[in-house]
Formats: structure tokens, C-alpha cells, sequence
């Protein structure tokens, strides 16, 4: 997922508005930024109709019975401000105090002595400061935690802990580490259900993230920051939607005497007018400054860039990436030069106002904290936190290039900037680099000597499940989740051993998956049978028996075993002609975003991946992409021949035969090709022809996939329909002549012939006739009235046998993330085993087949080391072993250029 525009003003956000005063008709709920400018409290009008809100400069009022009586506890400029900050934020609730300390102050201060907080280990370092105090002086227990991971709190969240309060930040200040706030609110409230989940939004303000709406109990902002924009005031914000809450942080408020005096509350409220508007802009520079600093290669810490860690969750959770970005150099006295010789950017400390700021964090913000606990907590030395301004990004950049330039941290040369490395690990690596580029002479790796990157789309059954038996076609398209392997050939003399590494396969090892290694000399390579040039190559049964007799121990599972024959039947029949004393020795490690056993093709993906990665080492394809354009657009991708596609997919099928036995050929196909695609079966004693053909010009479309983790038994389901067929011929056939109309119209809205509008009236039509063939599920039920129920109203169906597996939900395009958030929410907390849903949000109809062809950096593709490594300790391989399932697709994608069919 990705943001169309950094600010959402252009959907609805549905916070509640405030009616005009003159008669209309009912308006739509305003969008952000009108709501930010339009300052309206029904319950509190100027008697005068001033067109701005008035100071009441007052400490007190007259009487006895008003509703103000005395500024420390209300003042109606206050009251304005507070209303209209609850009304941007998704709250009921909203105070105004003198500062973001203060707000932070008066929330802990419903805790008691013997409470536990749960903090990040990335925080202000004010907030460090209050915590510690608390600690120290008033007998309160303070857990700090990763808080990217959620599972770091699940020890901590017990009743003997008496966990009261669990205190999140997302993103970070400074390093910009993204908190998955739903998820650990969800948690929190099932093992805690008495503890407040607070948040500090200070670094997002409600434009860009309103974390109530994520299960959060109160949040809190510096107004200093964003909200006023301006660095003329000192104010914080809290808000929050329960009553009970509200009314214990207004006594506080009321009996400390810190609310935010009316001057102060004039001029945040007028600061909060410009909010969308000046965010926008910050964002859009920032974004500009962060990919700036990426290509030149200093590690940057922006959730826009897209290796950004749990980056997916910020954009489930968030509408935009901020404006602050920060960024290392390797070295703490190159970092000082850089802050002191920046003339636009200006030394200071806090972030969020219309000027842009420069800072280094451990010696100015997050100096309170002592140096060891800021090593332990990975806090660098050397960082430098930039927060950008609405200022031209043209000159942001001139200035900010200067000052790296002056600094000794970059460098002009004939071909532009380049960075100046400032570590001795990092000059190594580039003399290593430079050694390897520089010579002419240089051998060029052959294709058994070189690391393959491949991957391969999932797919999805759209339309004519279960049909597909009966000669009706079935329309089946690419899904953006996808399996990704790395083959990593071992190079020397002493190489004799080919292994799988497949991660996503659980052979009894806590974690790492299936993991094996083969003898080359051991295998049975008497058995390997002729290689055929034929459109489809038959299985050699015997051939088969005799890799299973030979080279598979009974103790294998059943998923690693087969997995581990199709690998070593291809290995074999690719090798057999290679002479024995240079057959390939290699490593292939697979994984994939893909989940396993949904019905979402993962076994084909690993069909085409392994078949791709084996041909490429033996030299059987050769990657000859048909354009070399240098855009990243899907439009212009690199683009395999077709020629490497159709042979890739004669050998992906016999893989399938393999693992499944008798395979329709259509998930490998999609596996290969992308796209989407109609397959008929064939069925002769009906006189009708079978095949597979592309639709052209088919259009991508968003769905959101929810894994029911419900077994399916095919088999079963399918029998049952050939069952009621005999039993109810006239009724089965009906609905299959029906079911050949809907994917006859999905076809033409899918290859952009008719109106996409008729989109979801199919998906819906399609689910209700195969629930007529009664393959449906309760499972699958529960996420169809969870997606169809106000406010989402979204079409979703089976997909595949049916019976459990997964369901697919059509995304409009106009669907706002709030919305898509909560859908996720709502599913996700859906469970018809002891598993929960799972949720995958997902392009259909993308391209098939990847291969790279061109590394971004030489270092990231390295040539094996010529002695064979040990299993997994390839650099490149262990990365990929290690990366987080939410990062892999961009991380990958970040290795260089990709072709794809």
C-alpha cells in the first residue's frame, strides 16, 4: 500500500462537523482541511458573530451561576480551542495545558504508587526524564521495551505486574521506529484490560494519524509543535473518548493550574487553521531530503523511504509521513560540522515549526539521557535529526548539500555527488568495490558462479470456482504477495553439496523452517531421464521413486519432502549433462509474503522459482529483458521474453505434477505469466476443448485477502459438487450456466470493456452461486458480513475449493484508509478456529515471473566465497532469511533492477 497524497483531503474523514447556522440541506462530513479551517462551536457562539474567536483575556467572570467563573478552571476561548481540537483528532474529549510535558505530567498522574509502566526504548528524551523521576520517587515501575515488536510486551502484560499503563510513541523521536498502535492496543486490552494505552502523537498531529481510532485511550501532543506550526507558544493536548478519563485529567488540570492561558489558546487555534496545508507541504520536502540522503548512501531514517522497517504499518495505521527525518554519518565530528555550517536549516532543538530545524539528538533533545543507556538503546552519537519546513526544497537541498560538502561528508566529482566514507569499515568495503569494478581484465562471472535473485506471483481464482470441473471457465489473476528465492552457488574444488533452505516450511525446528543438504555424488543420477523439448514433459515416475528411495529419509515431513523432490528432480534433469566433476554446487533459499496453504498458489510461485533459479545457474535462460529503461513504472519494468516464459513454465508444471499430482496448469501459468488469464478444462467425451488465454489489457485492482486459517479438503468439496450433479441435475446445471455468465461479464470489466462498476455486483453474484453448490463456509461467511456491513459495504467472495481457506474483498478506489484500517481491525479480531484471520492486502493482476538482472550495488550481490559456506551464512541469504515478512517485498525490490514478464 502506498500514499496517493501525504495529506488525506481529498476523501472524507468522518469526524463529527458542526452544522451551519443557516438552514441547508444535511452536508457530507467535511474533509480535513476544512475541518482544521472551520473553527464553529454550535454550544458556543459570540454574541457579536466575530468571525474570529475572541481573547477573553479575563482571570475571572461575574456572577455566580455562569458557567465560567474562574480562568484556571474554564475560559471560553479555551473552550473553543479544546472543542475544536476533540472535533480534528476523532475525539470526544480534548484539554489544553501549557506544554507537552504538562499533558504528559497530568496523564501519569492517575497512576499509584506500586504501578507499572510499559515505555519504548526510543523516546524524548523530557518523556525518559518524567519516567525516571517517577521511578525514583514515587515507587513506580517502569518496563522499557522495543515496542516494533509487539511481542516484547507479552511477558510484561500479566496481573502480578500490575501493568497500569502502557506508553507508546509512533514514530519514534528520533529514530523514527514505527509501533504497530492497534495491534499492541489489541493486546494490551485482552491481557490488561484496566491499563491505559497512551500515545504521544506529536511527531504525526491528528493530519496525519489519529491513534483513538486505533484502540489507544488518551493521546497527547506537544502543540508547540505541529498544531500551532509557528514556535510562538508553549501548549500540549490530550484526547481522549471515555468520560471516566476525561473527568480525572480535568480535575487534575483544575486543581494543578496548568491549563494554557487565552492568549496561548488564541494563537494555537489559530496555528491549527494551516495545519493540512503547512504538513502537507513539510511532508512532500521531507520526503524530498530523506531519498536525497538515501542515494547518496547515508543510513536514513524516514517511514517515506521505502526499506523504511514496518513501513506496511505506518501506512495501515497513518495518512502521511511526517516531516522529520533523521540520518548518520559514521562519524560524530563530521555530524557537528555538518549542524554548524547549515545557514537555512537552524540549530535547534523540538521539530514541527514553518522553519526548518537541525539537531543532533544525543548532544541536545536526548542529552538528559545518560551515554550508556543511549548506546544500549542504539541511539547514535553521530545522529543528525533534520525537521523540515514549508521553505523551497530546492534551497533546503542547495544548503543542506553545502554544509555536507564543507563538512568533508560528501564530495563533487565528474559524475555529481558522491558520498565521502567516514568509517573504516566503510572505506574497506569501497576500495573492495572498486577492486572489483576498476579492472578490465576482470573474468566475467559465468552463471553457475553468480547469486540468482528470483520471485513469482501468487494468484487468486476470481471467478468460476468448482465450474472450472465442468468446461466452464475459470478466471484467475496474479497477486502482488509473492514467493521470492536466492540461489547461492559454492564455488572451489571441495563444493560437492547442493541444499534447500525453505523457510516457510516448519520441519520441526523452533524457527528457520526445512533445512537440507545432498551429497551431488550420492544422489541417483543413473535414473535422470532424457530431457525433452516438448510443450509439456512428462513425469518419470520411476525416476521419482528413485530420488525418494535414495535421497529423502523417511523422517521428512510431507510438504518438506515433496518440496525437496520437485527441487532435486530438476536439479538433476538441468545437471545431468554437466560432467560430474563441475555439476553446480548451490544453496536455494525460499520464502515468500505468500501464506502458505490459503489457496493463494504459494506452491506454484515455488514451482516457478525453483525452476527459474536452476535454470539460470545452468545456463538454460539467460535473463534478455526486451526494454532497458531505467523507470521503475509497471508500464516500463524490464520485460523477460516470452520465449524464457514459456519454457520456464513447461518445467514450473512438471514441478506441480510433483507436488500435487494431476494440476490444472493454471496456477503455474499465472505463476509465470501474471496478469490474468481464462482456463478452460478439457473434457473430450463432452466434445469440449480445453486451454488458457490471456486477457488483454487487464486492469489492476485492489482486494484484501483474509486467510480464514481454516483447512479446506479439496477433494471432499469437489466430490460433493459432482455428488449433488447426479443427485439435482437440472438445479447444478443452472447454476453453472449462471456461473459461465458472471465470468463471461468479469472478463469484459476486467479488460477494461465495461464499467467497473458491474465489479462488485459479480463478486457478489459469483459467491452466492457457488453457496449454491454449498462449498461455502462459516468462516468464510463471517468475513463476507464483516466486509458487507456498514460502513465498509465492500463485495467479497470464496475463492478456490471453498470450505475454509480464504476470502477476497474488492478495495474501491475511492476507499479511505481510516476505513480499510478498521476493516483490517474487525477481521482480524474474527476467529472460527483457535486461529485468528489474517489479512493481506493485495494488487491483482500484477506481473508474473521476476528476475535480477542489475544490483543496485555490487556489495549487495556478492561472489560466493570459493569455499562452500555453510548453510545460511551468506550475507546476502542470511539478510533474506532474517528480514521481517513485512519488510521482505521492499527490501528485495531495493536490491537493483528487476524484469518481469
Amino acid at each position: 500500500m502506498s500514499f496517493p497524497k501525504l495529506l488525506d483531503i481529498v476523501h472524507p474523514v468522518e469526524l463529527p462537523t458542526p452544522e451551519p447556522d443557516s438552514p441547508c440541506r444535511p452536508r457530507q462530513p467535511y474533509r480535513f482541511s476544512t475541518l482544521c479551517a472551520t473553527v464553529e462551536n454550535p454550544d458556543h457562539k459570540d454574541q457579536y458573530g466575530a468571525s474570529s474567536v475572541p481573547i477573553y483575556q479575563s482571570a475571572t467572570f461575574k456572577g455566580i451561576s455562569g458557567e465560567y467563573d474562574y480562568s484556571r478552571s474554564g475560559n471560553p476561548t479555551r473552550t473553543h480551542l479544546e472543542h475544536h481540537i476533540a472535533k480534528i483528532s476523532s475525539a470526544a474529549h480534548a484539554f489544553a495545558v501549557s506544554s507537552g510535558m504538562a499533558a504528559l505530567d497530568t496523564i501519569l498522574r492517575v497512576l499509584k504508587p506500586a504501578d507499572a509502566i510499559i515505555a519504548g526504548d526510543d523516546l524524548y528524551g523530557g518523556t525518559n526524564r518524567l519516567l525516571s523521576y517517577l521511578q525514583t520517587h514515587q515507587g513506580i515501575t517502569v518496563y522499557h521495551v522495543d515496542t516494533t515488536d509487539p511481542s516484547t510486551l507479552t511477558p510484561f502484560l500479566h496481573t502480578k505486574n500490575n501493568i497500569a499503563m502502557v506508553l507508546l510513541e509512533s514514530p519514534t523521536n528520533p529514530l523514527l521506529k514505527i509501533v504497530d498502535l492497534a495491534s499492541i492496543a489489541k493486546d494490551v486490552k485482552e491481557r490488561c484490560p484496566d491499563a491505559l494505552v497512551v500515545v504521544d502523537n506529536t511527531m504525526m498531529s491528528p493530519a496525519l494519524q489519529r491513534p483513538l481510532e486505533h484502540g489507544a485511550d488518551v493521546v497527547y501532543d506537544s502543540a508547540t509543535k505541529y498544531l500551532s506550526g509557528h514556535h510562538d507558544l508553549m501548549a500540549g493536548v490530550i484526547t481522549c473518548n471515555r468520560d471516566d478519563i476525561a473527568k480525572k485529567i480535568a480535575f487534575t488540570i483544575n486543581a494543578t493550574g496548568n491549563a494554557l492561558t487565552p492568549f496561548d489558546c488564541f494563537l494555537l487555534l489559530r496555528g491549527t487553521k494551516t495545519l493540512s496545508l503547512r504538513l502537507s507541504q513539510q511532508s512532500q520536502t521531507a520526503t524530498i531530503v530523506a531519498n536525497y540522503l538515501y542515494s547518496l548512501g547515508f543510513p536514513t531514517f524516514y517511514p517515506g523511504l521505502p526499506n523504511h522497517p514496518n513501513r506496511d504499518i505506518h501506512e495501515r495505521i497513518s495518512i502521511g509521513y511526517g516531516a522529520v527525518l533523521s540520518f548518520t554519518t559514521g562519524n560524530k565530528d563530521v555530524s557537528e560540522r555538518i549542524v554548524a555550517g547549515t545557514r537555512l536549516w537552524a540549530v535547534s532543538v523540538s521539530f514541527g515549526c514553518v522553519n526548518s530545524l537541525i539537531s543532533m539528538p544525543c548532544a541536545m533533545s536526548h542529552a538528559s539521557i545518560p551515554a550508556a543507556t543511549r548506546a544500549a538503546r542504539g541511539l547514535p552519537e553521530d545522529l543528525i535529526r533534520l525537521c523540515v519546513g514549508i521553505e523551497d526544497p530546492t534551497d533546503l537541498l542547495d544548503d543542506l548539500e553545502r554544509a555536507l560538502i564543507d563538512a568533508g561528508a560528501v564530495r563533487r566529482t565528474p559524475q555529481g555527488v558522491e558520498r565521502v566514507r567516514t568509517t573504516i569499515g566503510e572505506a574497506v568495503a569501497k576500495l573492495a568495490l572498486e577492486s572489483e569494478t576498476s579492472s578490465d581484465e576482470k573474468v566475467k562471472p559465468q552463471p553457475h558462479e553468480k547469486q540468482w535473485v528470483v520471485s513469482s506471483p501468487g494468484k487468486v481464482i476470481l471467478f468460476g470456482e468448482h465450474a472450472v470441473v465442468y468446461g466452464v471457465p475459470a478466471l484467475a489473476a496474479s497477486v502482488s504477495l509473492r514467493c521470492y528465492a536466492i540461489a547461492t552457488p559454492h564455488l572451489g574444488a571441495s563444493s560437492r553439496r547442493v541444499g534447500v533452505h525453505l523457510i516457510d516450511i516448519d520441519a520441526g525446528d523452533k524457527e528457520g523452517g526445512f533445512r537440507y543438504e545432498w551429497d551431488i555424488g550420492n544422489l541417483p543420477w543413473q535414473a535422470v531421464p532424457a530431457t525433452s523439448q516438448a510443450s509439456e514433459v512428462s513425469l518419470d515416475l520411476e525416476f521419482l521413486e528413485e530420488i525418494s528411495r535414495v535421497a529423502l529419509p523417511e523422517v521428512l515431513g510431507s510438504h518438506a519432502r515433496q518440496a525437496s523432490l520437485a527441487f532435486l528432480y530438476l536439479y538433476m534433469v538441468f545437471v545431468k549433462d554437466f560432467e560430474s566433476s563441475i555439476r553446480p554446487s548451490l544453496t536455494l533459499t525460499v520464502r515468500a509474503t505468500l501464506p502458505v496453504g490459503a489457496g493463494l498458489g504459494s506452491s506454484a510461485a515455488f514451482s516457478v522459482c525453483t525452476t527459474t533459479a536452476l535454470m539460470l545457474i545452468t545456463s538454460r535462460i539467460s535473463p534478455s529483458p526486451s526494454n532497458s529503461g531505467s523507470s521503475s513504472s509497471l508500464q516500463e519494468l524490464d520485460r523477460l521474453p516470452k520465449s524464457l516464459a514459456d519454457i520456464v513454465n513447461v518445467y514450473a508444471f512438471l514441478s506441480e505434477k510433483i507436488l500435487h499430482g494431476n494440476p490444472s496448469g493454471v496456477d503455474n501459468s499465472v505463476a509465470v505469466y501474471g496478469g490474468g488469464l481464462l482456463y478452460t478444462k478439457s473434457i473430450p467425451s463432452e466434445g469440449k476443448e480445453g486451454g488458457m488465454v490471456s486477457i488483454e489489457g487487464f486492469t489492476s485492482h485492489r482486494f484484501l485477502l483474509t486467510d480464514t486459517r481454516v483447512p479446506r479438503n479439496t477433494k471432499e468439496l469437489v466430490g460433493s459438487v459432482g455428488k449433488q450433479k447426479v443427485e439435482e441435475p437440472g438445479r447444478v446445471e443452472q447454476v453453472l450456466n449462471d456461473i459461465q455468465g458472471v465470468v463471461e461479464k468479469a472478463s469484459s470489466v476486467l479488460s477494461g470493456s465495461r464499467s467497473k462498476e458491474t465489479l462488485a455486483t459479480l463478486i457478489n453474484e459469483n459467491h452466492r452461486l457457488l453457496d449454491q453448490l454449498r462449498v461455502s463456509h462459516p468462516s468464510l461467511e463471517a468475513a463476507r458480513r464483516i466486509a458487507g456491513a456498514d460502513p465498509y459495504n465492500l463485495a467479497t467472495k470464496l475463492t478456490g475449493a471453498g470450505g475454509g481457506g480464504c476470502a477476497v474483498t474488492l478495495i474501491p478506489e475511492d476507499f479511505s484508509s481510516c476505513k480499510l484500517t478498521s476493516l483490517i481491525s474487525a477481521l482480524e479480531s474474527e476467529k472460527f478456529t483457535s486461529e485468528i484471520f489474517r489479512t493481506y492486502l493485495a494488487e491483482v493482476g500484477g506481473p508474473g515471473l521476476g528476475i535480477l538482472t542489475q544490483s543496485a550495488n555490487v556489495s549487495d550481490l556478492p561472489t560466493p566465497p570459493t569455499q562452500a559456506p555453510l548453510m545460511g551464512s551468506d550475507t546476502l541469504a542470511t539478510t533474506f532469511v532474517n528480514k521481517s515478512k513485512a519488510d521482505l517485498r521492499r527490501w528485495v525490490e531495493d536490491l537493483g533492477k528487476w524484469a518481469y514478464v
